[in-house]
Formats: C-alpha cells, structure tokens, sequence
C-alpha cells in the first residue's frame, strides 16, 4: 500500500500548510463564538424581550450546532478526496447555517432596539 493508501489517508494531513484542517479550525471557532453570542444574548435580552429571548437564543445556539457539524463533515470529505485525487466536495451549507444564525442574531438585537431596550447592565460589578 502507498503513503496514500487507505490506511494512511485518514490519518496524515494531505499537505505541509494544513490548509484544509486551517479552514476547519476557523469554522470550529466561528461556531462557538456564535453560540456564545447566542447564549450572553439570551441572556441580556431576557428582561426585554422576554421569553422570546430564549427562543431567539435557542435558534442561534441550533444555527451554531449545524455549522460545527456540516463544517466537521466537509473537511472529512474534503481530506478523502485530496488523498483520492477526486474533486474537492462544496461548502454552501456551513455557510447558510451561519447565516441563518446571524439573521436570528440580527431579530434579536433589532427586537431590543424597537422595544426600546435601555442600557444594558453588567451583573457582577
């Protein structure tokens, strides 16, 4: 079996810059950046806007969920198909997950603003 073969494959990275693992590491880390957005914006906004809030939260927090996980699975395919010499697959889905989350992000923080959220306090200081 070559360095290529099967065996190898899933377990080495296809080149010396890690391009594919450095795309996914920024997907990773935008998705939980977003879920914490999700969650501090829950939170602040609970007084507000009520349970709508959590709701709102709720969907930011799903939204972030399918971004990590359709992100993980186009790098797993991406990684096959540069050791297969195949093409790479496309990406549009991590890209509507979290776009969807920031349009949920946007209602939220549009909700405050039309509801006439007032300054915001900062618990612990």
């Amino acid at each position: 079996m070559s360095a290529r073969g099967k065996g190898l494959a899933a377990a080495t990275p296809f080149d010396a810059g890690l391009q594919a693992e450095r795309t996914l590491l920024a997907w990773r880390r935008t998705s939980l950046s977003l879920a914490a957005a999700s969650v501090a914006g829950a939170r602040v906004f609970l007084d507000i806007v009520g349970p709508a809030a959590i709701v709102l939260g709720a969907l930011g927090l799903v939204f972030a969920a399918g971004a990590y996980v359709t992100a993980s699975a186009r790098y797993r395919r991406a990684h096959a198909s540069l050791h297969a010499d195949a093409t790479l697959p496309g990406g549009a889905l991590p890209h509507l997950a979290l776009t969807l989350a920031l349009v949920v992000m946007s209602g939220t923080a549009l909700a405050f603003v039309l509801l006439g959220g007032g300054p915001i306090e900062i618990v612990g200081r």
